[in-house]
């Protein structure tokens, strides 16, 4: 009777819908927890004009038909039942009163299943309903969370356990949901087909450090050890969040560079590289990186990394620094100038970090800047003394570059055309190749016998003299190296024409003790000519193979010689003549205009050496420095070593004007 108080609406219900029929009610399922018990509530109603003195019912198991001899569960006229339900069925209801509730105890999973009722008024008023309930055997409490969780919005989580057992009754408590909230217990809830549930509500605000939570549920029944856990995994969704990316990049020019970039988010977000707008990688993935083989100067800048997903984004940028030696320098000004006027030279170039810039003549620094990419030189009022060879050097951790360029001084009465006739070269551009004037003859390519090839300390330099117009092309070949230089590569090669003379250098650093064979050759329209060059100065060669030790030995040796020979000769002197007889041996006088043979031709050959040895010492310098760098520390070393290049040049210079 106090299971029929807590079902007031069920049993209206099945009261208003009384009509005479054969037919009954109960709820299509119901569930209770393994080793509680279950009622399950039934109700059912015959023709009225059968009017029975003793109504009596069957439950059975798994089937309707008493000719498939089905389990009974309960039966009233003779209380046999199957035993598999023996001491666990009993009628809650009235049948009588049309009531056919049945209450099962110490469920185990095998009682789990369909559950017929079976009204017998007597004689042939037997009647198998069609209308069951379903069993289920549950041991978990059944936590509903939201199809959808997003971090920052507050979410609501259930805990549902059936409540269909009048002899106990379950108590709820939340497990793992310490800084989630308090939870909220609801009470006793009746469904729509009459069973009943327990619930518990949980409330809280869930964030990213959330999503994966483990978040429980226990049932438990006073007085006894049943005790029913349930578990639920939270996934939270939320935005992107960067957590791992390169701080500013710092690589030198040519090597390898690898940019990363991941992000924390839920789903994997969209991972983009970009720079200055364009796309150049993209992903769904925890993390992306931009590989960037041999980066160039070209590549410096700001890249930035975007992570999206459906709920949100968000980027971060990192800078790549490119580090570089510095490019040539570049010289613009006035490079021909009237004698006292003032004149302007602006040498600039690109290197990273800004390098020392410096111009220079011969031993003298006319001009510095530290950590400055331009260089502004004022020479004023200017003189004769003031025209010549100039240097820019530019240099950085990285390396060293150097352009020259020469500055001419000229007379005011100078007309205006001889100004711009004898405008010098720039070493630092390819030479310029002007119209031929058409009173000169035009000639195929002549090698005239004065190149030759000379060594200068651990350098060599070879001068080819062609004589042609139009002005040839001239290219110098090393056969036994298969390497053919010519004159567009400025750092080997040094060109100047005048007039009919085209005079070309070629500088070889490195090779004083193992000069190679060089052929010149030149050509135009009207022909081609190639001459081996032929090696002068064997001699230095010979003391540059010996070396500096072998070169000691030798001196020592001749000095030995020289001193065994004039003790020699002394005591054959003393031996032979004690004293010197004027008259046997009388002085030899020379007079001035005295010549011996052949020396007119020696004077001019050491004449015409010196000339060529001038030359190549004035006009053999290549364009560019070939100065080591890459090894200095500009931040250890005084500031007046950033020069020591000056010094070298201004011992070379002495070397090449002897």
């Amino acid at each position: 009777m106090i299971f029929l108080t807590t079902l007031p609406l069920f049993w209206i219900m099945i009261a208003a819908s009384r009509g005479g029929h054969w037919g009954a009610w109960m709820p299509s399922s119901i569930s209770a927890f393994e080793g509680t018990c279950v009622s399950i509530p039934c109700r059912f109603d015959f023709p009225d004009e059968l009017r029975p003195a003793v109504v009596h019912g069957v439950w059975y198991f798994n089937s309707p038909y008493p000719k498939n001899y089905p389990p009974v569960v309960f039966k009233s006229r003779t209380q046999v039942v199957h035993e598999s339900f023996q001491g666990r069925s009993r009628l809650l209801g009235d049948l009588g009163m049309r009531n056919c509730t049945l209450l099962l105890s110490s469920l185990s999973p095998e009682l789990g299943g369909k559950y017929y009722f079976r009204g017998d008024l007597g004689g042939y008023n037997q009647y198998t309903f069609s209308e069951h309930s379903v069993l289920d055997i549950v041991n978990t409490p059944n936590i509903v969370v939201p199809p959808e969780v997003v971090a920052g919005r507050e979410v609501e989580v259930s805990c549902m356990v059936p409540d269909n057992c009048p002899e106990l009754r379950p108590e709820l408590s939340w497990l793992g949901h310490e800084g989630l909230g308090e939870p909220t217990v609801l009470g006793r809830l009746r469904e729509d087909e009459g069973t009943w549930v327990q619930v518990s509500l949980l409330h809280f605000v869930p964030t990213r450090e959330a999503n994966g939570h483990r978040l429980g549920c226990q049932a438990s029944f006073p007085n006894t050890t049943l005790q029913f856990e349930g578990y639920a995994s939270l996934d939270v969704k939320y935005p992107p969040v960067i957590v791992e990316m390169n701080a500013s990049v710092e690589a030198i020019e040519g090597s390898h560079v690898s940019l990363l970039c991941g992000a924390d988010s839920n789903p994997l977000p969209l991972l983009t590289w970009m720079r200055d707008g364009t796309v150049l990688r993209e992903a769904v993935a925890e993390s992306l990186f931009l590989d960037l083989e041999e980066v160039t100067s070209a590549e410096d800048g700001v890249y930035a990394c975007l992570a999206e997903n459906a709920y949100g984004q968000e980027n971060r940028t990192v800078g790549l620094s490119v580090m570089y030696a510095p490019r040539k320098p570049m010289v613009n000004g006035t490079m021909v100038a009237v004698e006292g006027e003032t004149v302007s030279i602006l040498c600039s170039t690109q290197s990273n970090p800004d390098p020392i810039l410096t111009i220079f003549k011969e031993k003298q620094i006319l001009a510095t800047v530290i950590y400055e990419s331009e260089l502004q030189l004022e020479l004023p009022a200017v003189t004769p003394e003031d025209g010549g060879e100039y240097w820019c050097v530019a240099e950085n951790q990285y390396g060293q570059r150097a352009t020259t360029f020469n500055l001419s001084v000229e007379s005011p009465a100078w007309p205006s055309d001889t100004r711009l006739q004898t405008l010098p070269l720039l070493a630092s551009i390819p030479p310029h190749r002007g119209p031929h004037h058409t009173s000169l003859p035009e000639v195929a390519p002549v090698i005239l016998l004065e190149s030759h090839c000379a060594a200068a300390r651990d350098t060599v330099q070879c001068l080819c003299v062609v004589k042609s117009n139009p002005e040839p092309s001239v290219a110098f070949e090393l056969p036994s190296r298969n390497v053919t230089v010519n004159e567009t590569e400025r750092e080997f090669v040094y060109s100047e024409r005048s007039g009919l003379l085209l005079t070309s250098i070629l500088t070889l650093r490195g090779q004083a003790q193992a000069p190679p064979r060089v052929i010149c050759t030149s050509r135009n329209l009207y022909g081609t000519k190639s001459l081996e060059l032929p090696f002068q100065g064997a001699h230095r060669l010979m003391w540059a193979k010996i070396g500096p030790v072998g070169a000691v030995v030798a001196f020592a040796i001749l000095i030995a010689i020289v001193c065994y020979i004039t003790q020699t000769r002394r005591k054959k002197n003393v031996t032979e003549s004690p004293s010197f007889s004027a008259g046997d041996n009388p002085p030899v006088l020379f007079s001035s205009d005295f010549r011996i043979s052949g020396t007119p031709e020696k004077y001019e050959s050491e004449r015409r050496l010196g000339s060529e040895r001038r030359l190549l010492g004035l006009r053999g310098e290549p364009p560019e420095l070939d100065l080591s760098y890459s090894h200095s520390d500009l931040g250890k070393r005084p500031t007046k070593d950033s020069y020591t290049l000056t010094e070298e040049l201004a011992e070379y210079a002495e070397i090449r004007v002897k």
